[in-house]
Protein backbone atom coordinates (compact mmCIF):
# COMPACT_ATOMS: atom_id res chain seq x y z
CA UNK A 1 0.00 0.00 0.00
CA UNK A 2 1.30 3.46 -1.28
CA UNK A 3 1.51 6.70 1.18
CA UNK A 4 0.05 9.77 -0.12
CA UNK A 5 3.52 10.94 -0.56
CA UNK A 6 4.45 8.19 -2.39
CA UNK A 7 1.55 9.20 -4.62
CA UNK A 8 2.23 12.36 -5.08
CA UNK A 9 5.71 11.92 -5.99
CA UNK A 10 4.89 9.26 -8.50
CA UNK A 11 2.59 11.06 -10.36
CA UNK A 12 4.98 14.19 -10.45
CA UNK A 13 8.00 11.71 -12.02
CA UNK A 14 4.84 10.02 -14.23
CA UNK A 15 4.21 13.77 -15.58
CA UNK A 16 7.35 14.85 -16.09
CA UNK A 17 8.81 11.32 -17.78
CA UNK A 18 6.04 11.73 -20.30
CA UNK A 19 7.05 15.32 -20.93
CA UNK A 20 10.85 13.75 -21.68
CA UNK A 21 9.71 11.43 -23.58
CA UNK A 22 7.54 13.46 -25.66
CA UNK A 23 10.19 15.90 -26.80
CA UNK A 24 12.81 13.37 -27.55
CA UNK A 25 10.72 10.87 -29.86
CA UNK A 26 8.79 14.05 -31.59
CA UNK A 27 11.83 13.54 -34.22
CA UNK A 28 11.15 9.77 -34.08
CA UNK A 29 8.37 9.55 -37.25
CA UNK A 30 5.42 7.17 -35.92
CA UNK A 31 6.94 5.97 -32.31
CA UNK A 32 5.09 7.45 -29.65
CA UNK A 33 5.61 6.51 -26.09
CA UNK A 34 4.04 7.07 -22.84
CA UNK A 35 4.58 6.48 -19.51
CA UNK A 36 1.33 4.99 -18.16
CA UNK A 37 2.19 4.01 -14.62
CA UNK A 38 4.89 4.73 -12.08
CA UNK A 39 5.58 2.89 -8.97
CA UNK A 40 7.85 4.47 -6.33
CA UNK A 41 9.34 2.38 -3.48
CA UNK A 42 8.46 3.24 0.24
CA UNK A 43 12.26 4.84 1.02
CA UNK A 44 11.46 7.28 -2.03
CA UNK A 45 14.98 5.34 -3.85
CA UNK A 46 13.44 3.64 -6.67
CA UNK A 47 10.83 4.45 -9.37
CA UNK A 48 9.52 2.04 -11.82
CA UNK A 49 8.28 3.28 -14.97
CA UNK A 50 6.23 1.59 -16.83
CA UNK A 51 6.30 2.02 -20.60
CA UNK A 52 3.41 1.60 -23.23
CA UNK A 53 5.13 1.98 -26.47
CA UNK A 54 3.22 2.33 -29.90
CA UNK A 55 3.91 0.08 -32.31
CA UNK A 56 4.18 -2.84 -30.08
CA UNK A 57 6.48 -4.17 -32.70
CA UNK A 58 9.17 -1.97 -31.57
CA UNK A 59 8.73 -1.77 -28.34
CA UNK A 60 11.70 -3.94 -26.63
CA UNK A 61 14.18 -2.09 -28.62
CA UNK A 62 12.83 1.88 -27.63
CA UNK A 63 12.82 0.25 -23.79
CA UNK A 64 16.19 -1.76 -23.86
CA UNK A 65 17.80 2.29 -25.66
CA UNK A 66 15.69 3.85 -22.79
CA UNK A 67 17.36 1.63 -20.24
CA UNK A 68 20.75 2.09 -22.01
CA UNK A 69 20.28 5.97 -21.36
CA UNK A 70 18.80 5.62 -17.93
CA UNK A 71 21.65 7.68 -16.49
CA UNK A 72 20.65 10.62 -19.00
CA UNK A 73 16.87 10.84 -18.32
CA UNK A 74 17.62 10.83 -14.62
CA UNK A 75 19.54 13.91 -14.98
CA UNK A 76 16.90 15.50 -17.01
CA UNK A 77 14.58 14.44 -14.56
CA UNK A 78 16.63 16.21 -11.97
CA UNK A 79 17.26 19.15 -13.34
CA UNK A 80 13.28 19.47 -14.04
CA UNK A 81 12.00 18.27 -10.12
CA UNK A 82 15.39 19.12 -8.20
CA UNK A 83 13.39 21.94 -6.70
CA UNK A 84 10.55 19.46 -5.39
CA UNK A 85 12.43 16.24 -4.27
CA UNK A 86 15.90 16.06 -2.37
CA UNK A 87 16.71 12.32 -3.83
CA UNK A 88 15.53 11.97 -7.60
CA UNK A 89 14.97 8.14 -7.44
CA UNK A 90 16.77 5.67 -9.45
CA UNK A 91 14.58 4.65 -12.00
CA UNK A 92 14.02 1.30 -14.13
CA UNK A 93 11.96 0.87 -17.10
CA UNK A 94 9.33 -1.99 -18.16
CA UNK A 95 7.16 -2.56 -20.97
CA UNK A 96 3.01 -1.79 -19.93
CA UNK A 97 1.79 -4.53 -22.53
CA UNK A 98 -1.55 -4.35 -20.75
CA UNK A 99 -3.22 -3.17 -24.09
CA UNK A 100 -1.92 -5.62 -25.67
CA UNK A 101 -3.65 -8.26 -22.91
CA UNK A 102 -6.86 -6.54 -23.75
CA UNK A 103 -6.78 -7.21 -27.29
CA UNK A 104 -5.89 -10.79 -27.14
CA UNK A 105 -8.86 -11.26 -24.44
CA UNK A 106 -11.61 -9.13 -26.88
CA UNK A 107 -9.97 -11.49 -29.66
CA UNK A 108 -10.62 -15.01 -27.77
CA UNK A 109 -14.11 -13.54 -26.40
CA UNK A 110 -15.07 -12.47 -30.23
CA UNK A 111 -14.23 -16.20 -31.29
Amino acid sequence: METTRQNKIARLIQKELSDIFQKQTSSMRGVLVSVSACRISPDLSICRAYLSVFPSERAEEIVQNINNNQKQVRYELGTRVGKQLRIIPELKFFIDDSLDYVDHIDELLKK
